[in-house]
């Protein structure tokens, strides 16, 4: 979503209506592509087959909950490239750790790895168009889905097109995926930026990848080259101002130079571990085991949702999935989603799970946690019939009280600017799913998605840990409705127990600003 001028933009398109366009460039000559054909030639295609030898049919995971782990296992996996990387992501900033993984996909490029980076254009920000620079290395290309024309960074020009083009720009795609050698990949809900690596003391985003090879890892790469093919993914050399000359990729060698000479202590330190090779290094040796398990991909076309539909599912593959995991429940469902807007088919199922007693535990975003205030009044029309259908509710708070599971240490979690960006999913501590898809409204209908949809108690039992780890009342708000019916925020502060009935906010303009939003029917785009 554009954070900024959306309301405006939602409600003039309401007025205005208008057909899909295609996107600037969609007649640019392109270069068709696959992933590579024989991973088991590289040293990580190597490894990972004598891995997975030993578990016919099934793939290996390892979950990475700290944010730091996430960075630093993306570094290493591009360091240790032979052959090629695939890179498709909803946001790519321009910040220290975009630079730097930048700088590590120059060098990879510079021992001749082929590299493929798809991004989405919904959310770039000033200086992300340095992921441009990489553009200009032969050995490199890049590709934006579904671009504005208007490549600069006035959000009202922005909004201003979005307006005029919405049918169009409302669809984004919210994939994040990074495949290397065709062997292991990454997958999950983190985007590339210094808040989603959990080192921004102005913003930590809580979030999950899943370290992942064997068999499963080919399915990531088949989805990657649909999204790649698309018309949709436009060359960045057709867009204005897209390519960056070789004087301009000099010059960004020599700045991310500077970039890790001058980095703060924490920062440095990162430095030095991606050098160690851990924790990837300990991973593939088999250290620090995987969990093996049969896992299917599930995953929207890049299509959706203009194309038709064909069969049950049509193009929302991802929305499938989770609609049929949740509903088969037969015990208990965890969830946790940063945007908790269910609908009217998701209150359907949790009606018809409660009303099998199936246990319903959720985990979401607080009010004063929140950063999407827009997402934040849609999911408020649905707290208290939630809660009389026998849900249990949980908002994360901004200022947590135990970082265990949080995935950050004390020190960045002091700021108190701590939100939630995981989107995970327990289906009867047997099967969980992990990727891209929060559940909401966008996520179900109009943004597409990724995601792994796996058989392991092993795994639901870790990711349950963190759940029961994050809903402590130490961390977390939990709802109920008091005697009246009105709304009770439980937590703990300090060993002494506490409860309100006034929503917790950082200031009094955030609570009147996400209630006058919340007047608004804008579910649908939520």
């Amino acid at each position: 979503m554009l954070r900024s001028y959306w309301l405006w933009i939602v409600l003039a398109c309401t007025l205005l209506g208008g057909c899909a366009s295609l996107p600037p460039g969609a007649d640019f000559p392109r270069t068709p592509s696959q992933a590579l054909a024989h991973p088991e030639q590289t040293r990580l295609g190597a490894q990972a087959q004598a891995s997975a030898a030993a578990h016919p049919g099934q793939s290996g995971f390892r979950l990475l909950s700290a944010g730091a782990d996430g960075f630093l296992v993306r570094m290493q996996m591009i360091h240790a490239a032979a052959k090629t990387i695939d890179m498709q992501y909803f946001i790519f900033h321009g910040d220290d750790t975009g630079q730097l993984l930048t700088g590590a996909v120059l060098q990879a490029a510079a021992r001749g790895v082929r590299v493929r980076i798809l991004v989405d254009d919904g959310e770039t920000a000033a200086g992300d168009e340095q992921i441009a620079l990489l553009a200009a290395h032969p050995m490199v290309e890049l590709r934006v889905f579904n671009p504005f024309r208007y490549r600069g960074h006035i959000n009202m020009i922005r909004a201003a097109e979005f307006m005029l083009d919405f049918a169009r720009l409302d669809h984004r795609m919210h994939n994040k995926l990074i495949v290397v050698d065709n062997a292991v990949a990454l997958i999950g809900g983190r985007n590339i930026g210094d808040q989603y690596f959990q080192i921004d003391p102005d913003g930590q985003f809580a979030d999950d990848d899943l370290f992942s090879t064997g068999p499963v890892v080919k399915d990531m790469s088949a989805s990657f080259d649909q999204f790649w093919a698309s018309p949709k993914a436009i060359p960045v050399q057709a867009l204005a101002g897209g390519l960056a000359s070789f004087v301009e990729l000099d010059e960004h060698r020599q700045h991310l130079r500077q970039l890790k000479q001058e980095r703060k202590d924490e920062a440095k330190s990162y430095v030095t571990r991606i050098a160690s090779g851990e924790p990837l290094a300990g991973v593939l040796s088999g250290q620090l085991p995987l969990i093996w398990a049969n896992a299917r991909l599930v995953g929207d076309r890049p299509d959706k949702p203009s194309a038709p539909q064909e069969g049950d599912r049509g193009p929302a593959l991802m929305h499938g999935a989770v609609v049929e995991a949740s509903a088969a429940a037969q015990s208990e469902l965890l969830m946790v989603t940063p945007y908790l807007i269910p609908g009217r088919e998701g209150m359907r199922i949790f009606d018809a799970l409660r009303q099998r007693k199936v246990r319903v535990r959720i985990l979401t975003s607080s009010l004063i946690s929140s950063t999407v205030l827009l997402a934040q009044s849609g999911y408020m029309h649905y707290r208290v019939p939630l809660l009389k259908l026998g849900v249990e509710l949980y908002e994360v708070r901004a200022q947590l009280g135990n970082t265990r599971g949080s995935g950050q240490t004390q020190a960045i979690s002091s700021f108190g600017n701590y939100a939630l960006h995981a989107k995970l999913f327990v289906f009867d501590r047997k099967q969980v799913l992990i990727g891209s898809m929060n559940f909401d409204q966008r996520s179900l209908h109009l943004n597409t998605e990724v995601g792994l949809l796996i058989d392991s108690p092993v795994l639901a039992q870790q990711i349950a840990s963190r759940f029961e780890a994050m809903v402590q009342a130490e961390n977390a708000y939990a709802l109920n409705l008091d005697p009246s019916g009105a709304l009770e925020w439980r937590t703990r502060e300090g060993g002494k127990e506490l409860s309100t009935t006034r929503e917790p906010a950082r200031s009094g303009w955030q609570r009147f600003s996400v209630n006058v939003l919340a007047l608004l029917p804008l579910d649908d785009e939520l």
